[in-house]
């Protein structure tokens, strides 16, 4: 009897195995992405996909899953698929551009954008990306105009406000960047990024005070932001104050070990203290990560010359002056010749 129990109960499932649909298999693999299993769920949608090759929705999520897991030359491959299927869907296009982005197709990436608008033209975040791809393409006013159309149908979006304040600033109109910063920190006070580039625009009008006073803030909420630490390290030089300056570099050094620029940078810093031998080290590291970098040169020559050292100055001279620095050859020809 208890053998027979067994068996009855071993057997009991098997009764009830029916095949799944495509649309078990559609359900089970959102229900996977919901929960970030994003392989588990590819596997469910390659199902889905297999009972029904033109199930739309089983190519876009699992396009967007293969987004997730980094793989975006396959999800642009299920998105063109949804495409194929369902031309009229904005979000397909807004996220094959998406992916595009990632793989630095910025071109493409605009032309989907451009698709997913013409669709939808109150796509805000389809206008935002298509600032960010134009961006990418050093097309600012370009981007400047997709970030304010996303402002007006999204005046809450801080992100748009901090792009468009970053592509001000590289058309050299920083108080209009302060500006967008100013606003994208109303709406959202903890995004470092915001703090970081109104640093930088406020170094670019001069007011290294206020520069250093976001690098603060920018560092507080990031303290591994290895370029925070390097530019308020470089306001500091400005201001003269080269000791806060080379504790600056010293972390965008122990951050970043190959940073060329921290080390010529604190360089400069240990030259205005006097400290001309660990400027010279600097240099040399300088030169070791980057031997065609033609400022350490150049700096390591000054610093060789100030210590009675004409041989050693003038071979750096003239190599900087071989890597493009044309200004060496001033010195060669006043303090060598």
């Amino acid at each position: 009897m208890k053998k027979l129990t067994f068996l009855i109960i071993f057997w009991f499932p098997c009764i009830f195995i029916h095949a799944q649909t495509a649309e078990e298999y559609l359900n089970r693999g959102l229900a996977k992405d919901s929960l970030s299993d994003y392989t588990g769920a590819i596997s469910d949608y390659n199902k889905a996909i297999e009972l029904n090759p033109n199930d739309v929705v089983a190519y876009y999520n699992r396009g967007l899953a293969k987004d997730n897991l980094s793989d975006y030359t396959g999800a642009i491959a299920d998105y063109n698929k949804a495409i194929e299927i369902n031309p009229m869907f904005a979000k397909t296009y807004y996220n094959r551009g998406n992916a595009k982005n990632e793989l630095s197709d910025y071109t493409g990436a605009i032309s989907d954008f451009d698709k997913a608008i013409e669709l939808n033209p109150k796509y805000a975040m389809a206008y935002y990306n298509r600032g960010v791809a134009k961006d990418e393409l050093k097309e600012y006013t370009g981007a400047i105009s997709d970030y304010s159309k996303a402002i007006e149908l999204d005046p809450k979006d801080a992100m748009a406000y901090n792009n468009r304040g970053a592509s001000k600033d590289q058309l050299g109109d920083h108080t209009g960047a302060i500006l967008d910063f100013n606003k994208a920190i109303d709406i959202d006070t903890i995004y470092e990024s915001t703090y970081f580039n109104r640093g930088y625009a406020k170094y670019n009008l001069s007011d290294y005070t206020g520069a250093i006073s976001d690098y603060n803030k920018a560092i507080e909420l990031d303290p591994k932001d290895e370029k925070a630490y390097y530019n308020r390290g470089y306001a500091k030089s400005e201001l003269s104050d080269y000791t806060g300056a080379i504790s600056d570099f010293d972390k965008a050094i122990e951050l970043d070990p190959k940073d060329v620029k921290a080390y010529n940078n604190r360089g400069y810093a240990k030259v205005k203290l006097k400290n001309y031998t660990g400027a010279i080290s600097d240099y040399n590291k300088a030169i070791d990560i980057d031997t065609m970098n033609e400022s350490a040169y150049f700096n390591r020559g000054l610093v060789k010359y100030s210590l009675g050292d004409k041989e050693g100055a003038c071979f750096d001279w003239s190599k900087a002056g071989t890597l493009g620095r044309s200004d060496a050859y001033d010195f060669i020809k006043k303090f060598c010749n």
